[in-house]
């Protein structure tokens, strides 16, 4: 995001629009956004509460435009064709039949609005993961598409310094392995520079059980229960 100088009267509306403060005020008193911080959300912009108009979104070119895709809602991803973080996560798991039973999907979301993340961070998250030889990352994920070697999880280079409000990142695991992963994740977490959550999901039994529920919350891991309930409505493309 840009502010025209020419237009801005410095009346600082806009500041607390922005989710990650990159809108500052200057040594010499202009209001500027700072575009190492900046991560193209158009919050500021969809405010409407510059009274001059002076805040423009510039034509975004490679890798920056990256930025726009996983903040602003109404960002589309090339690889899902999806908006917002391009992923349905396991919300269509009935049609889609990505986590099967006996399996666990995760999903990572890192950063969050005011805080952010970076790709470097998700990095250190994929190759951490990509260590345990039976992780296997979401197809369809937009995290996914930018993994250039899965063996390694690692991300293009060109990418490594863009900047987004979240993201998140995909896999499948053998449910025996959870405990595991959540472990890797622990670890990996003292050298990741900003917040990242974690939820697992189950194709779960009649009782309705959590596998490693007891072993996470030994943990000191907070669990917090949530369910879809498939009410038949969708063609599963899985043959169960």
């Amino acid at each position: 995001m840009l502010i025209n100088q020419e237009l801005c009267v410095q009346c600082e509306s806009c500041r607390p629009y922005c989710p990650v403060g990159a809108i500052e005020l200057a040594q010499d008193g202009v209001v500027v956004v700072n575009q190492d911080t900046c991560v193209e959300c158009n919050a500021c912009l969809r405010a409407d509460v510059c009274p001059v108009g002076a805040i423009e979104a510039p034509q975004l070119s490679w890798p920056r435009v990256l930025r726009n895709t996983f903040s602003d809602p109404y960002g589309k991803h090339e690889s899902t064709q999806h908006i917002g973080r391009g992923t349905e996560e396991v919300k269509t798991n009935d049609v889609t039949g990505l986590v099967k039973p006996g399996y666990a999907g995760f999903a990572v979301e890192v950063g969050r609005p005011g805080i952010s993340g970076s790709f470097r961070d998700v990095e250190k998250l994929t190759t951490a993961l990509a260590n345990l030889s039976y992780v296997c990352f979401a197809e369809k994920s937009p995290v996914t598409s930018f993994i250039v070697d899965r063996s390694t999880g690692k991300l293009r280079p060109d990418i490594l310094e863009e900047r987004f409000l979240s993201s998140i990142i995909e896999f499948i695991v053998p449910e025996d392995k959870v405990c595991e992963v959540v472990g890797c994740l622990q670890k990996a977490s003292q050298e990741v520079d900003t917040v990242f959550t974690v939820a697992a999901f189950f194709a779960t039994g009649p009782a309705g059980e959590i596998p490693s529920r007891e072993f996470l919350a030994s943990l000191g891991l907070e669990v917090s229960p949530a369910g879809k309930t498939n009410l038949g409505l969708g063609r599963p493309l899985a043959g169960r």
